[in-house]
């Protein structure tokens, strides 16, 4: 019996020497053909035996057993066909995942296609790309294709189970104080802020001094902002959603707190002096449901300036006794307002289900 082990890049080496540790009658080749991150073991142990014995491994992200080895040719992965389908039911819905290394006449896209038709064709099995119940994977390692296949993924990334954070945080605006000093730290923060915004995807960033600013200091800062947002939303062209950059402007502190053109809007402090989140979890989660704009305001170097507390609908201490660092600030923010906001959300949906659910017999 062969598996095929998958780590991080340049972790290969530290498991394949567990592997031998753990399965010393086994054959282990570390990165075959130079791939970086992968393990083939070939065992005379019992089938489950060495499987729980490799799962021990961290290193190991993927345990995957091989079920099937062919050339590796088009027409001789899919005459597996017919041996995979005796293992997919035809009320589970299935996936197929090629992962080609070397040169081929062929494509990862064309096996997935012909593969997964063939597989539907004998077991009337429905295809699901996003959460399959069976994931039939083919790796290909120069002249030999490995095929396997497995569980569904435990850990997903987007699944039906979780709320998208994305519906809370479109509707909020943050409010940064910018921070000054030097200007190789003004912009070394910027680059921080604009990172962190970014990645929160968030509706709109307003830089907001609460007074006077050297010029050339806000403008490192901004620069730093422009960076740190273009270097995150470099990362986000691969999500499976369109991402947009976050709209970043310019305005007093004070004359965020005035606009009167902003309807329904629910605004919120983070400072040390407020109540702790505990205290007021779910009406500000409430509210910030019912909310059409959340704008949340954030210190710099110094906290957000005593009189505007008057006019927030909150001041929030999120961790009392500890001051986060400016960098820290938005993340520990939007992450706290997100936990307060599902767990009222979830409650809520429990809550319907069960009034609209059957009647007590």
């Amino acid at each position: 019996m062969k598996f095929i082990l998958k780590t991080p890049n340049r972790m290969e080496g530290v498991a394949g020497n567990y592997v031998k540790e753990l399965l010393p009658d086994s054959k282990v080749w570390i990165a075959p053909m130079g791939y970086s991150g992968l393990v083939l073991v070939e065992t005379k142990d019992n089938d489950e035996t060495a499987e729980k014995k490799l799962l021990q491994i961290p290193e190991a992200e993927r345990v995957i057993k091989v079920l099937y080895e062919v050339p590796a040719k088009l027409e001789e992965i899919l005459s597996t066909a017919e041996k995979i389908a005796r293992h997919i039911s035809e009320n589970e819905t299935f996936a197929v995942k090629t992962k080609r290394r070397g040169k081929h006449d062929f494509s990862s896209v064309d096996i997935n296609v012909q593969l997964g038709a063939r597989i539907r064709e004998l077991t009337n099995a429905e295809v699901n790309l996003n959460s399959p119940d069976r994931i039939v994977y083919v790796d290909i390692l120069g002249d030999t294709a490995y095929i396997s296949l497995i569980q569904g993924e435990k850990w997903k990334k987007y699944s039906s189970d979780k709320l998208n954070s994305r519906e809370l945080f479109k509707k909020v605006i943050l409010v940064q104080m910018p921070y000054w000093g030097s200007h190789k730290t003004c912009r070394s923060f910027g680059e921080k802020i604009g990172r962190a915004t970014q990645a929160f995807e968030v509706k709109e960033l307003i830089i907001a001094p609460k007074e006077k600013i050297d010029a050339y200091q806000l403008m490192e800062f901004i620069r730093g902002v422009k960076t740190g947002q273009n270097s995150r939303y470099e990362v986000q062209k691969a999500y499976p959603w369109d991402v947009e950059k976050v709209p970043v402007s310019v305005w007093d502190m004070y004359q965020v707190v005035r606009d009167k053109r902003r309807k329904n809007r629910l605004i919120i402090v983070t400072d040390p002096k407020g109540q702790m989140l505990s205290d007021v979890q779910e009406k500000l989660a409430k509210d910030m449901y019912y909310s059409k704009e959340i704008i949340v305001f954030m210190g710099s170097r110094e906290g957000i300036p005593r009189g505007i507390f008057r006019f927030a609908d909150y001041v929030i201490d999120l961790t009392p006794y500890i001051t986060f660092a400016t960098e820290h600030a938005i993340p520990a923010a939007l992450v706290a307002l997100w936990e307060v906001y599902e767990e009222w959300k979830r409650h809520q949906t429990l809550r319907s289900s069960s009034f609209f659910g059957d009647p007590p017999k």
